[in-house]
């Protein structure tokens, strides 16, 4: 059982940069691919963003490509999300969620998820 807390939500303006941050309680926190995910009032969550569980491989939606970076520390049981550059479009209620397999995080539904954190972003 993995129990993933979000955090570092807020209101920006546009241009402004957040940091998300995701604390996990496994103790194999290591060995699972760790994802963000969002979803916008009136649409269906996306996949954001992605990282295996070395940290090696990263993978995006093109929307945030060069303006979001996904990172991770092991030793602290925490996946980060620096959003940069944001946009009004990027509103929305942001999820961390986490499975032992990157594929599946990435292309269907992953194992766990947290209770998300709200971004607003204002023109």
């Amino acid at each position: 059982q993995v129990q993933l807390v979000e955090s570092g939500g807020g209101l920006v303006q546009a241009g402004g940069s957040l940091r998300l941050s995701c604390a996990a309680s496994a103790r194999t926190f290591s060995s699972y691919a760790m994802g963000w995910f969002r979803q916008a009032p009136g649409k269906e969550r996306e996949f954001v963003a992605a990282i295996t569980w070395h940290g090696g491989d990263t993978y995006y939606t093109d929307s945030v490509k060069g303006r979001f970076t996904i990172s991770r520390d092991n030793a602290k049981n925490t996946v980060y999300l620096q959003m940069n550059s944001l946009k009004p479009e990027d509103t929305a209620v942001y999820y961390c969620a986490a499975d032992r397999n990157t594929f599946v995080l990435r292309t269907t539904t992953p194992a766990y998820w947290g209770q998300g954190t709200q971004v607003t972003v204002s023109s």
